[in-house]
């Protein structure tokens, strides 16, 4: 065994952090797990995880629900292309092979969603197979373990990070040791400045004793986030306000209120809803603003209440949704606030 793998396992015995999705054996429980870590904080996964498993406790349970309820179950963990991957993946196991969790690696990898770092983490970690499930905190504790200054997107430096990633990996304990390089990743060796004095690889690692720990892993800058505007209408008749469910690639599946690009004056998004709607309503009242960050853009957005008469027509696409209905639909976090005031809002006195 590595050296650096004796040390990282005896640090794993005395400070592995605990989770609901640990030491379960269940390729269904760590897929779920994986899926919902990724981009997403630990300590918010943790109550998704227990709701989630609660409501669908196998992957044949999973496969037979509606996609809304799934898309339910996942509201405000965001990214929720994961949770209609894993819907249609869990109805791929099932179809395919029988409601049972291949344990190949490169099997794995042919189920909708699981991609080559989700594939070796089920592999190992719920049947012990001896492969490297190499995440961004994997790739952060190899880049400073053996000093890489490459820059990791690139294909040759991530092949050799593979590779070296690889080689530690015990014939027994895999999954044990996998989840303890993340955690290292997350909680020793993190981005910025590492604390290596707490660290079970500081003696064998090639950063800190060269001085470079804190400029590895050397990424490309990341492009700012672009930025959107939208006017979020909440159009009323009576009790009612008008809803559609998204088909767009961004946030597909989920329930918003009409949007229009760009800001416009009151009296053009009377005109707009008019076109587009064929309703007439009264006057928009501006209800307030709310802002929103995506990976790659942020939504600016005005929210207006406008009123039509209580029998207006349902415009194609589009649904009237009884107030008191709102909030069993899956929506997303980006048009919450605009929720909070649909629902408090309505037919005047």
């Amino acid at each position: 065994m590595h050296p650096a793998t004796e040390a990282l396992l005896r640090w794993w015995d005395e400070n592995a952090r605990e989770m609901p999705w640990r030491g379960i054996r269940n390729p269904y429980g760590t897929w779920v797990s994986e899926i919902m870590l990724q981009q997403t904080r630990v300590d918010t996964v943790r109550d998704y995880y227990t709701r989630f498993m609660a409501r669908f406790p196998t992957v044949r349970a999973l496969a037979e629900a509606r996609e809304e309820d799934v898309l339910k179950m996942w509201e405000g963990l965001g990214y929720y292309s994961r949770a209609r991957n894993l819907h249609r993946g869990a109805q791929q196991v099932c179809e395919e092979f029988g409601g049972e969790i291949p344990r190949d690696p490169e099997t794995l990898r042919r189920i909708r969603g699981i991609g080559p770092y989700t594939s070796c983490s089920i592999a190992s970690i719920a049947y012990d197979v001896p492969v490297a499930a190499v995440d961004g905190n994997v790739i952060r504790v190899i880049c400073r373990l053996y000093g890489l200054g490459d820059d990791p997107t690139e294909t040759k430096a991530r092949a050799r990070i593979g590779e070296l990633a690889e080689e530690l990996v015990p014939e027994k304990r895999a999954g044990d040791h996998n989840q303890a390089m993340m955690d290292l990743g997350a909680t020793v060796c993190v981005p910025g400045t590492p604390d290596c004095e707490r660290c079970p690889l500081s003696k064998l690692c090639r950063a800190r004793a060269e001085g470079t720990a804190e400029e590895l892993p050397r990424l490309p800058k990341a492009r700012p986030p672009r930025e959107k505007e939208w006017d979020v209408l909440l159009i009323f008749s009576g009790e009612r306000v008008l809803m559609y469910r998204r088909e767009e690639k961004l946030l597909q599946g989920l329930w918003c209120f009409p949007m229009t690009e760009g800001h416009r004056t009151p009296e053009e998004l009377r005109d707009a809803v008019r076109r587009r709607y064929g309703l007439e309503t009264e006057k928009p009242e501006p209800a307030g603003e709310a802002r929103h960050v995506f990976t790659h853009q942020v939504w600016r957005m005005k929210l207006y209440l406008l009123r039509t008469s209580g029998d207006a027509p349902e415009p194609a696409g589009m649904r009237w949704i009884p107030r008191g209905e709102i909030r069993a639909l899956p929506m997303p976090t980006a048009v919450q606030a605009a929720r909070r005031i649909a629902e408090t809002q309505g037919e005047r006195d």
